[in-house]
């Protein structure tokens, strides 16, 4: 059986995806396994990344930890119940980016058509460097080995015709692994798997599918588009589309980041002032590192403030001339805070994030006629050059640092 061709439908199909070698390139366990290269002690044990506090989530669990159920963003609370034996390492974003940076230089020596999705995973289409490097298998071992001699850890490799095969394909290798769905494979392979393989397909979708029989993709493809249409939605050609494997999309370059930002949960609701102001400088210096090592400023700041109920809001304002010190950042964002007014309950949550990003070296930083910022910006690129050498704790402003001798 072939899919529907109608006026919803042109005639894309999988001949035209066949010229494409799209991989989906995807570090495994990624935070933990930059850990554990200085950590060799803890390998083949559960360890989650994460801050030990009962309010914080989960940000990376080795596959260790994910057989006890350990996810990422679960809460820590929970992990811990879960897998009371697990090491509990606190993140280093910092370090993180800078791996995610020698990653993407990796596969910039492969292809110029790299569209990367976060700091650990990329698409990359490299049907231009088959005749340089060799076949899809070939290349996908070959990024596969360098991730590892370079940056000491693992990527699971997916190849296919089509984003979103490979997205599966990759997923379904985990972890250190690779497989490659050819093009008269795709719609076979699809069609074994279930429902909630595809794209845009969540719990709740798929149960109303199963009160209609369809639990499987081959199900979906042979379900008219209209009967899906009236299930779903506009969502039910998508799905259509998908279960026969035409994802026509192509690997996108260039792709910035929009936004750049840091939020916390305190450990206890709090409606001190001084609490409140000290995490939103913590919060700038972490947004501001970033900024700085992305090489972008930003026009837009923006404040984020949970209260004790969970209701949310946000506060922006945009500033004549684009910054990237914490300082700078800071300012705005008790600005921001002291324009809400008194506030109706305790906090539970604060952020920050920078909007409006655009390249540093595109853009003229003017001086201000207060001397003050251009030192407070010079102060801070000598702060990353010591966090680069000593670690993101070893020099902090005084106002962080914590009296009874943490930070």
């Amino acid at each position: 059986m072939e899919p529907e061709q109608n006026d919803q439908f042109p005639d894309v199909g999988l001949r035209e995806l066949r010229r494409r070698c799209i991989m989906h390139v995807d570090m495994d366990a990624f935070f933990v396994s930059v850990e554990l290269r200085t950590r060799p002690d803890l390998l083949g044990k559960p360890v989650i990344v994460g801050f030990p506090a009962d309010r914080s989530v989960v940000l990376s669990a080795s596959y260790e930890a994910r057989a006890f159920g350990v996810k990422s963003a679960m809460p820590m609370a929970l992990a811990a119940r879960m897998c009371p034996r697990a090491i509990i390492i606190e993140p280093r974003h910092k370090l993180y980016y800078e791996v995610s940076a020698q990653l993407m230089e990796i596969f910039g020596s492969i292809t110029d058509l790299v569209e990367p999705l976060s700091v650990d995973e990329a698409f990359l289409d490299v049907g231009g460097a088959i005749r340089r490097l060799g076949s899809p298998r070939a290349i996908g071992e070959l990024i596969r080995r360098r991730v590892a001699a370079e940056l000491g850890i693992t990527a699971s490799v997916g190849i296919a015709a089509s984003k979103f095969v490979a997205k599966i394909a990759s997923t379904r290798c985990k972890p250190n692994g690779l497989l490659l769905i050819g093009p008269d494979e795709t719609v076979p392979y699809l069609h074994s798997l279930p429902v909630g393989a595809l794209w845009g397909i969540g719990a709740k979708t798929a149960d109303v599918l199963a009160r209609m029989g369809i639990r499987t993709v081959a199900d979906v493809a042979a379900t008219p588009v209209s009967s899906l249409k009236k299930m779903l939605g506009a969502t039910g050609e998508h799905v259509y589309r998908l279960s026969w494997g035409i994802d026509p999309r192509p690997v996108t370059p260039v792709r910035l980041e929009k936004s750049i930002g840091a939020e916390e949960t305190f450990a206890v609701d709090t409606a001190d002032d001084a609490i409140i102001g000290r995490e939103l400088l913590r919060l700038a210096h972490r947004t501001a590192g970033r900024l700085r090592s992305s090489g972008m400023v930003a026009r837009t700041v923006a404040l984020k403030l949970r209260y004790a109920d969970f209701s949310t809001i946000t506060r922006s304002r945009t500033v004549h001339t684009p910054v990237d010190s914490a300082q700078l950042l800071h300012g705005v964002a008790l600005q921001l805070l002291e324009s809400l007014g008194p506030r109706p309950m305790t906090v539970r949550l604060v952020g920050i994030r920078a909007e409006q990003l655009e390249a540093a070296a595109q853009t003229s930083l003017q001086l201000s006629l207060d001397r003050r910022d251009d030192n407070w910006r010079a102060a801070e690129q000598a702060l990353d050059q010591v966090s680069r050498k000593f670690g993101t704790k070893s020099v902090l402003p005084a106002s962080l640092l914590d009296p009874r001798g943490g930070s």
